[in-house]
């Protein structure tokens, strides 16, 4: 802990007279306790402030799974609610098997950890469990973004490989080259950082929604769009999910774990910035906080009005969409960007969210829950809003003052910062388009990817999972009742898809 109480036996019994050397020793030892007893305080205020994030970050699974829900049809409901749970089981094993050494463990040449597997020799002088806890949540949490991208189409299987590769080694190397002390590109290098500056990346918009969002695009490149997407001439269906509100109630979880996921990354709280003053970490915490909530606020607005313009309609799905693709966005820069920053980012954000969803439809791309689109392109752009508007004093408090350390190219700090953070653009899309691609392209070959056209049709959920998601009674006449069957119907047989 800083400004640690020091004591000098000689220095104080020669203040207290001849024959005080025992008295000094004494009082300097109670001293030396008080202040240990500071040093432990300060480790365990860290330590509960980091587990608390690790819990609101984990959060963000159960809103993921909503959000899946809302966005399937209901006839893949149970299928998209089974693979966000595999996402943290599958990825909780391999992330403690592999993936954090991998990330966090003494490098190799800066590009991959090589200690600490299987969480062994750990703790360490540097980090404990929680910090542990805290990273395989934001690696479940990559995952869990890929898997929305090829919903309603890949066999279970696959989800099962992807998920444990992409936590186990794809995504912890990323996150090596950027978080890590001596990782290549990291801004944490105390000499020869990348441009002289390093990348910035301070929550994730390229570590972790890049990661994920690009491993969807090629999922979902390599498996085709859903069957009835795209009409023989091209024109786009949509196949809307079947519940705005798991949608709305997804959303909201989400933008509640984004306060751990965020503010969390700065991992400790009780550091002083100035000696003696009340402003230290706790409050670049909170002005985290606050360029999170205004960057999601105004990519949510832009998105309403946006597509209101486009298409005539206040689509809560799309508003939704724009929240997440704001907070996608500022999480490169949420802690060295001034407030009023963070609005410019939301709002462009929102508008590369409408353009990548315009793009894909050219193309015929189906990504059912747009998350190439919001994770992908709109990280991609937060990563470029950190080297246009950081702020000098931010950076420097954040990462640690030195000389030639550089900062936003609109905020005078020249294009060094800009320069690192392309890099750290290209690099991402190359290794998980390397790898993610080479993967499913691989369990496309082995017949693992796709389900087949008629278990599609039928609906996932009855196909592979032996019923479906949603079974009630009508009031009325007690009969049981499906999605989309009308009271006192029979019911359908095994084999039989519900009427959706």
């Amino acid at each position: 802990m800083s400004g640690a109480i020091t004591c000098s036996a000689v220095e104080l019994s020669a203040l207290l007279g001849p024959n005080a050397t025992a008295a000094a020793n004494y009082i300097c030892g109670q001293l030396g306790t008080v202040n240990n007893k500071f040093t432990d305080a300060a480790y365990a205020i860290d330590n509960t402030y980091l587990l608390f994030s690790a819990y609101l970050v984990f959060a963000m699974q159960l809103g993921f799974a909503m959000l899946c829900a809302g966005s399937v049809r209901a006839k893949n409901t149970m299928n998209i609610m089974l693979t966000n749970v595999l996402d943290a089981a599958a990825g909780g094993i391999s992330y403690y098997l592999f993936g954090y050494a991998f990330a966090f463990g003494e490098s190799s040449g800066g590009f991959i950890g090589i200690h600490n597997f299987g969480l062994k020799n750990y703790p360490t002088s540097t980090s404990d469990y929680s910090f542990f806890l805290y990273q395989w949540a934001f690696a479940i949490a990559a995952a869990g973004i890929t898997s929305g991208s090829i919903a309603e189409r890949t066999q279970f299987v696959a989800y099962l490989i992807y998920s444990s590769f992409l936590t186990g080694f794809v995504y912890p190397v990323v996150a090596h080259w950027f978080w890590s002390p001596d990782g290549w590109a990291s801004p944490f290098l105390s000499e020869n950082r990348l441009f002289g500056t390093g990348a910035i990346d301070f929550a994730g918009s390229g570590v972790v929604h890049m990661v994920g969002g690009i491993a969807g695009l090629w999922g979902a490149l390599i498996e085709g769009p859903r069957i009835g997407r795209f009409e023989e001439g091209g024109r786009a269906i949509a196949l809307r999910g079947h519940s705005a509100s798991l949608v709305v109630l997804g959303t909201f979880l989400l933008w509640f774990g984004w306060y751990g996921f965020n503010p969390g990354s700065f991992t400790k709280i009780l550091i002083p910035y100035e000696s003696g003053s009340n402003y230290g970490q706790w409050s670049g915490i909170g002005r985290t906080a606050v360029t999170t909530t205004l960057s999601g606020c105004t990519a949510a607005l832009t998105t309403l009005f946006g597509k209101r313009f486009l298409s005539g309609h206040w689509m809560v799905s799309d508003v939704c969409n724009g929240l997440l693709g704001g907070f996608a966005a500022i999480t490169a820069g949420c802690s060295v960007v001034e407030p009023w920053a963070a609005i410019v980012c939301g709002f462009i954000a929102s508008i590369v969210l409408i353009g990548c969803n315009k793009l894909a439809e050219l193309l015929k791309y189906d990504d059912p829950l747009e998350a190439a689109q919001l994770h992908g392109g709109c990280g991609a752009w937060g990563l470029i809003f950190v080297g246009l508007f950081a702020n000098e004093r931010y950076v420097n408090e954040v990462y640690g003052a030195s000389p030639g350390r550089h900062y936003g190219l609109f905020m005078g700090g020249g294009g060094k910062l800009l320069g690192a953070q392309l890099v750290q653009i290209v690099v991402i899309v190359g290794w998980v388009s390397a790898t993610m691609g080479t993967l499913f392209f691989i369990l496309k070959r082995l017949n693992l990817l796709r389900i087949s056209a008629n278990d599609e049709m039928r609906g996932m959920d009855i196909a592979r999972h032996g019923g479906f998601a949603y079974i009630y009674h009508d009031n009325d006449d007690e009969s049981i009742q499906f999605p989309g069957m009308s009271p006192g119907s029979p019911l359908p047989r095994r084999s039989d898809p519900p009427a959706l």
